[in-house]
Order: structure tokens, then sequence, then C-alpha cells
């Protein structure tokens, strides 16, 4: 029977303080917790503060910190609800008319300027979705999550986190075809009002 190395390793290292548990748990994952909180807030001061909250509940809790078999999805959780109750407390509103506005690079743009702004119209286009869509979406593409990480994450089954996924793509796959369309179009149209003149 597979048991995880934390397990076999509580077991064969001598136990922890809480302080010293939660000081590891802190040197191990900061940068995981940050990038879930960034996730969620897209505000690099804002995502830090939710990673720094989410420590302070970890360390609240750290008699239970050596029950928990997979910290990760355990922090994970945490940081989440964090940074859900603090965008909660300052939403941000979104405009699908952004998406319409890509900076004109020029003729000369350098690879990495395009690549850029593809970067900036594809997280315009994420932060359209739903948000349930949307942080389906984020924990698994940014954060890397496995889908089932991701469904103890949210708390909801795993069938419904694939369901997201799966949502989230085809509609970025749609709006990606509009916007092409739209592009095309406006160069149609430029081609033919440089040939009329």
């Amino acid at each position: 029977m597979y048991l995880p190395e934390q397990v076999i390793l509580s077991r064969t290292i001598p136990a922890q303080s809480a302080d010293e548990q939660v000081e590891a748990v802190v040197r191990l994952h900061a940068r995981f917790v940050y990038q879930v909180a960034y996730a969620v807030l897209r505000h690099p001061q804002e995502a830090e503060d939710a990673a720094q909250e989410t420590f302070i509940r970890v360390w609240k809790h750290a008699k239970e910190l050596s029950g928990v078999l997979n910290q990760r999805a355990w922090l994970a959780r945490i940081a989440w609800r964090v940074a859900v109750d603090r965008r909660r407390k300052h939403p941000v509103a979104s405009d699908d008319e952004d998406l319409l506005e890509l900076p004109a690079g020029g003729a000369g743009a350098e690879e990495s300027v395009i690549r850029s702004q593809q970067v900036a119209l594809l997280e315009r286009m994420v932060a359209t979705l739903p948000r349930e869509l949307r942080e389906t979406l984020t924990l698994s593409t940014v954060e890397e999550m496995t889908s089932v990480e991701i469904a103890e994450v949210l708390e909801v089954p795993e069938s419904s986190v694939r369901g997201r996924l799966l949502r989230a793509r085809q509609l970025l796959r749609e709006k990606l075809q509009v916007l092409m369309e739209r592009n095309q179009k406006d160069e149609k149209k430029d081609f033919k009002a440089g040939a009329d003149v």
C-alpha cells in the first residue's frame, strides 16, 4: 500500500514543534501560495497581503498541520478562500470592449513585443470568462494543479472541474475565432480603402 512521503517521514523523523512545522511550510510553499492569491486578485500587493493572511491562518491551525496529507492542496484552498474574500471586498469590473483594443506593434515589432501582446490579450480574454470557469482554468493552467487538487480547493466534484475546463477552453476558442474574423474584415476594409485611393 502506498503512503505519501510526508506520512512516512512523520513516522521516521522526530516530531517538530508546531512553530517549526509552520516555518517549514512557509519556506516550502510561500511562492505557491502567492501565485494562487495572485491568480485570483491580479494585483501584487493584494496577493502578498492574502499570502500573509493565509499563513496567519495556517499558524492559528498549526496543530492540524501534522495530520494534513496534501499540504499543497490544503494551502491552496486556504489561499483561494482568502483571496476570494479579498476580491469580494474590492470587486474589479471587466469589459468585453477591451478585447478589441490590442495595441499596434508596427511592422518592425520584435517577437518579444508580439508575445507580450498575445499574453495580454489572452489574459483579458480569460478575465471575461464567467467566474467559476475563470477560477478553474487559472488553477489548472497557471498554478498547474491537477483536476483532483482543483476539486478539493473549489469543493466541487472532479467531474465538474473537467466540465468547467472544457467549457472555458471552448469559450476562449470561440472568442479568439470572433476576434480573428473581425481582424480579417478590418484588414480587407483597409486594403480596399487603399486600393480605391
